[in-house]
């Protein structure tokens, strides 16, 4: 049997399931095939099960794409106030966190629970429980085979995602079927993901579990955030941020007293000669992480034993603290993935591709990658919305 639709669309996470419903509300034929039994499964376990569904400080430069202008005019088109307006139209209670991150005040199913009942009343179809035996076109139609058939369409949509976090389903099915139909590929590679360090670093394995409000920075990207010490290198909101810059060999850079002033240990020394220099570090760090880099930095005893000259170096080497990591916990532990469908194959006002009329990709299967913080559903919202609005 063969049933035919005005759109396919692969994939029911969070842009598949914008895209549907827009498409739906415009009167079309939807249906969204899902290999999983349910629907919205990385929704389910974002934001600490709270969903982190937007960010209020949605712009352009907070992404990361081999054009960043990409991402400027289906942003612009679906901004995180109307996401917002969708879900108090569910009574849906939020709240805004750091950085102008809005999560649920109840349960990331919320979101998902709302995202399905609006493509149900937009008339869409569920196909879920489907593994997508080849995808196909013949010149005038799209045909999807699954165990259950085959389904047919004038147009078909790639939402499958990247392969970060495999243990939800995740492959690179988005990046095998954009080659099979001519479109190039970014390679992807992990994002918002902990960092592993070996040799001299993994010193700081002692300190696993401790955490420190820093600057961490990559090339000229810098966040700052919470930095995590874990048993295999480093994590927390400021690494997880960074690591969607960092490339295998450089190194990442910390500053662990971003307030102090330059010569604050010089000043220190003036003031409170008789300080001891690991009580000093300690004001503004973690006891435990203050010690070992008294240790690392080779200084003990109180400021006036130090030479001025060492205190120099010591100051400098504590505001770009450098680390090489050995590599990241990879898609196992990323919560995106960088790279991805080029975007110089898809149009950014409608995320069609350009040599396959047809064929849309949109959400992290596209070379689209958000900070950490809800950035990245607003891409999924803004993108689905541009591409069902154009099916």
């Amino acid at each position: 049997m063969t049933d035919h639709y005005d759109a396919i669309i692969l994939g029911a996470g969070a842009a598949g399931m914008m895209c549907a419903l827009r498409a739906g509300q415009r009167g079309r034929r939807v249906l969204i095939v899902e290999k999983l039994a349910r629907p919205g499964a990385k929704i389910l376990i974002s934001g600490g099960g709270r969903c982190n569904f937007t960010n209020i400080h949605t712009a352009p430069d907070r992404f990361i794409s081999a054009n960043p202008h990409f991402v400027k005019s289906a942003l612009s088109r679906y901004t995180p106030r109307d996401f917002l307006s969708l879900v108090e139209g569910h009574g849906i209670a939020w709240h805004e966190k750091t950085l102008g991150q809005l999560f649920c005040d109840g349960s990331a199913r919320q979101i998902v629970d709302m995202l399905v009942e609006e493509v149900g009343q937009a008339g869409g179809t569920f196909a879920l429980g489907q593994e997508i035996a080849s995808v196909s076109h013949d010149g005038e139609r799209f045909t999807v085979e699954t165990q259950d058939g085959l389904f047919t369409a004038q147009k078909l949509v790639i939402a499958t995602g990247g392969p970060s976090i495999p243990k939800m389903g995740a492959t690179g099915f988005a990046y095998d079927l954009a080659r099979q139909f001519g479109l190039k590929v970014v390679e992807p590679r992990p994002a918002l993901v902990p960092l592993t360090l070996k040799g001299e670093d993994l010193l700081f394995r002692e300190l696993s579990g401790v955490s420190s409000d820093v600057i961490a920075s990559a090339g000229k990207a810098q966040f700052r955030e919470a930095a995590l010490f874990t048993h295999r290198g480093l994590s927390g909101p400021a690494i997880l941020q960074v690591s969607s810059f960092w490339r295998p060999g450089d190194s990442i850079a910390i500053d662990f007293f971003p307030d102090r002033p330059a010569d604050w240990l010089l000043t220190a020394k003036r003031e409170e000669p008789r300080r001891a220099i690991r009580n000093l570090l300690g004001e503004g760090l973690p006891e435990r992480l203050a010690a070992v880099l008294a240790e690392k930095l080779a200084l003990d005893g109180p400021l006036q034993e130090i030479a001025d000259k060492r205190l120099r170096a010591a100051q400098e080497r504590l505001s770009r603290w450098a680390f090489t990591p050995s590599g990241s916990e990879g898609f196992a532990k990323a919560e995106v993935t960088v790279g991805g469908i080029a975007t110089a194959e898809l149009s950014s006002q409608t995320m069609e591709s350009k040599k396959r009329p047809g064929l849309y990709a949109i959400g992290e299967a596209v070379d689209v990658t958000g900070w950490l913080g809800g950035y990245n559903f607003q891409w999924a919202w803004a993108s689905g919305n541009a591409c069902g609005l154009a099916l």
